[in-house]
């Protein structure tokens, strides 16, 4: 079974769809004891990372999703749920994420402004698709290959958090698209809404 987390942020409908699409057992919750007894766990996330974090910390389930983790259960954090991962992040400020992936949560349109080449200006938010990546040949990436397109929708993004780099993205700038630690995943695009390419990799998490 996979409990994906409801507290409070982002439409989980196209998800939890696409979840049942490929005959995972799911169920939508804010329950610690759904959490516990699930196989694997499901973080999505749309929004601004200050008022996700406080409506995930308010679930109390903050110090449950970790310790299953440490056990190593799956999990999977989609968009601002890959972010909320995170130690850090300084959308609108600096915020203290839940420590599980190293690095930071940094604004694409002022990296873009300091580090980009291109004599085209690029447009922030960050939307549609894009090609990945792939770095080495993890597991959840069995079922696609590399230069696949998955689709995007942000203005912030992975900084610093090479090492635990699995696929990026460029837009004049390299985007984390995947990060990695141990059982922890997570996905900047969105899986739900990249077509088969998203299927095939949320069909790889299920099977991990």
């Amino acid at each position: 079974m996979i409990a994906v987390i409801d507290y409070g942020v982002g439409n989980l409908f196209s998800l939890t769809a696409s979840l049942k699409f490929l005959g995972a057992e799911t169920i939508v919750t804010n329950k610690r004891e759904d959490i516990l007894a699930a196989d694997r766990i499901i973080l999505p996330g749309v929004g601004a990372f200050e008022d996700a974090i406080a409506k995930l910390k308010a679930t109390g389930l903050v110090e449950t999703i970790i310790a299953e983790t440490k056990k190593g259960k799956p999990l999977l954090g989609i968009c601002l749920g890959m972010q909320l991962l995170f130690e850090k992040s300084y959308e609108y400020g600096q915020h203290e994420g839940l420590g599980l992936i190293k690095g930071e949560i940094a604004s694409i349109e002022e990296d873009l402004a300091q580090y980009g080449t291109s004599s085209q200006k690029l447009k922030v938010p960050h939307i549609g698709w894009n090609s990945l990546t792939l770095k080495g040949n993890d597991p959840i990436f069995k079922y696609i290959k590399n230069g696949d397109y998955v689709y995007y929708v942000h203005s912030y993004y992975g900084r610093n958090c090479l090492t635990n780099t699995i696929a990026s993205s460029n837009y004049d700038i390299e985007i984390t698209g995947a990060v990695r630690s141990g059982s922890v995943y997570g996905t900047q695009f969105h899986p739900e809404k990249s077509g088969s390419v998203g299927l095939n990799i949320l069909k790889a998490f299920i099977e991990l």
